[in-house]
């Protein structure tokens, strides 16, 4: 398709008839241009700020996939290329990366995100592509780095002539300069509904770079992976208070609080704040009313992106990540004066969110901290990604923590080693622990015993387990 004007022309028509040649004459003679690489021609002499088409290409035979999960013959997709400012169409194709008999360029890299081989049930099996000098290219597949069969070690050019095409020419020499400083950048692929962050730094081989694919569809409540409905049923009616999904990196979280948000976009009439960093899931406003707030693009940190949404007339909202005291301390504060917040934190379990907190701040104020969780505080959500045990992707694990009264007692009396039981015993809260969950996913198939010993927080799974 070729962008003229505000219209989306085919460019087979502009080719092949006199009309669409006329008019191509008459958008050039007002200061359009058909792109170099949509001219079929070998040379592009045109400048990059001219190179304005999109060209589709035809797809290469693809080696079929294989069931122990490799990452085989990479398909050459039909797609169409954005036009992006300062970046150029020919670069972003240029095949420099020998892959077999094959030479790969980076959107070819890039294209393997969206195959349907690599998701599961909204989950996305391929979430980075890894490169770095020295090395042969690698996927984050299903949790493991695995390397692309048959490629070669990238050397530095390589990684240049791969990585450079989706920077600017800022972020290049910030990148290339003595120093060589990290770059942060994003990459949008529209037409194969494709986002990406990169980060990009040198180490001590050269240039090197991790490239994030961000997800774009928000799956329903009932696909993430909630226990039972009565969990997320419990959280989507709260008008009130301080919800927290925790885990590692790539547990997960984003995509559960998205989900959470778009359910109550749907059903009900808030006005909802984001603030991420970056922005992964693109909400479009329904019942309720959304902004989305990016860091160090809308505003300069979690914490002014908070203290300006509580003079926005939040009726929820959500901080993607409560790094520092200043920001946890407004989030405390906005769910005690009214709001529902939702965040996230980087722990291994539940009971590490409230040592996490407390230990922000200084000791002479853990009293008060415990005081203040205990009030504002209303649910701890546990997450983790397991192996299914058919080898078909991975699905969420999760632990349960509500702050019931007797549990919020324990909150302010410093008792939090009496939680996990609590936990254990309040089933008929809708709380449940990782290795109950984990239970249920063996005895239901989904995932093996062996699967839910190494991802079990605690050893007395073997009791749910093997009962004795």
């Amino acid at each position: 398709m070729l962008l003229v004007g505000l219209e989306r022309v085919p460019i087979g028509w502009l080719r092949s008839c006199r009309r669409g040649r006329e008019a191509l004459r008459s958008h050039r003679a007002k200061g359009f241009s058909l792109s170099s690489a949509c001219s079929g021609g070998a040379g592009r002499t045109e400048r990059a700020s001219d190179r304005r088409g999109y060209r589709e290409r035809a797809e290469r035979e693809t080696t079929p996939n294989r069931s122990d999960g490799r990452i085989l013959g990479l398909r050459r997709p039909a797609r169409k290329v954005p036009p992006v400012s300062e970046r150029s169409l020919g670069d972003l194709e240029k095949e420099v990366y020998p892959v077999g008999k094959r030479r790969l360029s980076i959107l070819d890299l890039l294209g393997r995100f969206a195959e349907p081989q690599f998701q599961h049930h909204g989950i996305a099996r391929l979430s980075d592509l890894h490169l770095k000098t020295g090395e042969p290219a690698r996927y984050r597949f299903d949790s493991e780095l695995v390397e692309l069969p048959d490629a070669t070690r990238l050397s530095t050019e390589m990684v240049e002539a791969l990585l450079h095409p989706l920077l600017s020419p800022h972020q290049r020499d910030r990148l290339s300069g003595p120093d060589g400083r990290d770059v942060d950048a994003s990459f949008d692929w529209p037409e194969r509904e494709l986002s990406f962050r990169i980060n990009a730094f040198r180490d001590r081989d050269g240039p090197a770079c991790v490239i994030r694919v961000l997800p774009r569809e928000i799956p329903p409540l009932s696909r993430v992976g909630f226990p039972n409905e009565d969990v997320w049923g419990d959280i989507v009616d709260l008008h009130q208070g301080l919800v927290i999904v925790t885990g590692i990196t790539g547990s997960g979280k984003s995509t559960t609080i998205a989900s959470l948000l778009q359910h109550i976009n749907k059903h009900r009439r808030s006005r909802i704040i984001t603030l991420e960093d970056p922005v992964e899931y693109v909400f479009k406003s329904d019942r309720s009313l959304i902004s989305q707030r990016e860091i160090g693009l809308n505003v300069s940190s979690f914490a002014e992106g908070l203290r300006s949404a509580l003079r926005e007339d939040p009726d929820i909202i959500f901080v993607g990540e409560m790094r520092d005291r200043e920001t946890t301390n407004l989030a405390l504060t906005a769910a005690e004066t009214g709001h529902l917040v939702f965040s996230t934190l980087h722990t291994k379990d539940t009971k590490g969110v409230l040592s996490r907190i407390v230990d922000m701040f200084p000791p002479e104020r853990s009293k008060e901290l415990c005081t203040q969780l205990s009030f504002s505080l209303t649910m701890v959500i546990g997450q983790k990604l397991v192996n299914l045990s058919d080898g078909s992707g991975r699905r969420a694990a999760m632990e349960v923590l509500k702050i019931t009264p007797a549990v919020g007692h324990m909150v302010r009396s410093g008792n939090w080693h009496q939680i996990y039981s609590s936990m254990a015993t309040g089933t008929r809260d809708g709380m449940i622990t990782m290795e109950r969950h984990l239970a249920h996913l063996v005895h239901a198939r989904e995932i093996t015993p062996q699967e839910a010993l190494r991802r079990a927080n605690d050893p007395t799974i073997t009791n749910y387990i093997h009962p004795t």
